[in-house]
């Protein structure tokens, strides 16, 4: 899927099954392999259907903000999923969206100084994923140019990567809107938005 994935856990674990896991994703859907069924349209398996229908249903639930791109949403899914094959307590981070198991730190990364974090928050049994144009230049279309990052936590890693992109377009406004999640928002000029939910979340 374009991006690495490393997994932390706290007990044993059966990771071959887990990595197993992640190469079929990749197999499946990745966009950068011309053999797999998205690339070759294929919707035949049961699996590819259901993410395109949970795709369509978030582009509608953003009223189009989240543009129904299975990669806004696979990569989340795929580790949520992950998360859930592993007995320990444990963080599965893909490619800088992490989904935990048990009470864990979480850095996000500061959009503008790489070697920074811009907030370490203390999670449990949920999803943090950040969207922006810093990390991949301009890839959300319609992204708001006066807003650097989204970081979305919540219960669905899947569903925060997507509402993350969505919101990147939409604004905070409407993050503050969003039904058992919780956001961060950084704007150009260095201002910090966050819900009430979110800055309980962080670790001084």
């Amino acid at each position: 899927m374009g991006t690495a994935i490393s997994v932390e856990t706290r007990g044993p674990a059966d990771l071959d099954a887990v990595f197993a896991w992640l190469r079929h994703v990749d197999a499946t859907f990745s966009t950068f392999r011309p053999d797999s069924a998205i690339s070759r349209g294929d919707t035949s398996d049961p699996e590819v259907r259901a993410v395109l229908q949970r795709c369509a249903e978030l582009q509608r639930e953003t009223q189009g903000a989240f543009d129904g791109d299975p990669m806004g949403y696979v990569k989340g899914w795929a580790a949520e999923r992950a998360s859930h094959m592993i007995g320990a307590e444990c963080s599965v981070n893909a490619g800088g969206d992490v989904r935990v198991k048990g009470r864990w730190r979480v850095g996000i990364q500061h959009p503008l100084e790489r070697d920074e974090t811009a907030a370490v928050i203390a999670v449990e049994d949920a999803g943090v994923a950040t969207s922006g144009s810093y990390e991949r230049g301009g890839h959300i279309r319609g992204a708001r140019p006066d807003i650097l990052s989204v970081t979305i936590v919540g219960p669905d890693l899947g569903e925060a990567d997507a509402f993350a992109t969505a919101a990147c377009v939409r604004g905070p406004e409407w993050t503050a809107q969003l039904d058992g999640y919780e956001a961060m928002t950084i704007l150009a000029n260095g201002t910090v938005l966050e819900t009430r939910g979110f800055a309980d979340l962080r670790i001084p």
